[in-house]
C-alpha cells in the first residue's frame, strides 16, 4: 500500500521512483513497531549491505514526510523520529526516562480528555500526545535497586 502510494505521489509531481527511495520506505516498514531516527534508516540500510547516502536517505525522509506516508515526531531529546502515518488509528506515547524506550498508546485512552477540552470549547483538528515517565521493566529494576540496598 505505502510503495503503491509512494508512487503515485512522485508520479504526480514528476519525481523518479528510485530504487534508494523505495529502500527507505521499506526500512519503515519492516520497522513499523519502531520510531526511526534519519541516522537509525541509514545505519540499518548500511548493514545490510545498501549503498545509500545519508544525504539521498534525510531527502527521501522529508519527501515521504511531505507526502503524507511518515509521521515526523519531536521527542525532546534533540532527535526526529519517525512512524508510518496510519490513517487508521491514532495513537500516542509514553517515553521512558531512563531507558528512553517508547511505548505507544492508544486513542481510546484519552477520549476523557478529549470530551473534557471540547466541553470547555476547545476546537482542535489534530493532537501528539506525550507522556514521560518510568516504564514498568525500570520501575521494576529501581525498585529491586532499593530492595537489595536494605
Amino acid at each position: 500500500m505505502y510503495i503503491e502510494t509512494l508512487k503515485k505521489e512522485l508520479k504526480n509531481k514528476k519525481y523518479r521512483m528510485t530504487p534508494q527511495r523505495e529502500l527507505v520506505l521499506k526500512v519503515f516498514i519492516d520497522n513499523e513497531s519502531k520510531h526511526l531516527g534519519a541516522e537509525d534508516v541509514y545505519r540499518l540500510l548500511f548493514s545490510n549491505k545498501h549503498t545509500v547516502s545519508k544525504a539521498t536517505v534525510y531527502r527521501t525522509i522529508d519527501l515521504l514526510v511531505e507526502f503524507g506516508l511518515l509521521r515526523k515526531i519531536d521527542f525532546g531529546d534533540g532527535i526526529y523520529r519517525y512512524e508510518l502515518a496510519k490513517k487508521e488509528k491514532m495513537h500516542h506515547h509514553f517515553i521512558c526516562k531512563i531507558c528512553g524506550k517508547i511505548y505507544e498508546i492508544e486513542e481510546k485512552h484519552l477520549e476523557i480528555i478529549k470530551k473534557e477540552l471540547l466541553s470547555q470549547g476547545f476546537q482542535f483538528e489534530d493532537f501528539d500526545f506525550k507522556i514521560y515517565g518510568i516504564c514498568p521493566k525500570c520501575s521494576k529494576k529501581a525498585k529491586n535497586k532499593s530492595e537489595n540496598k536494605k
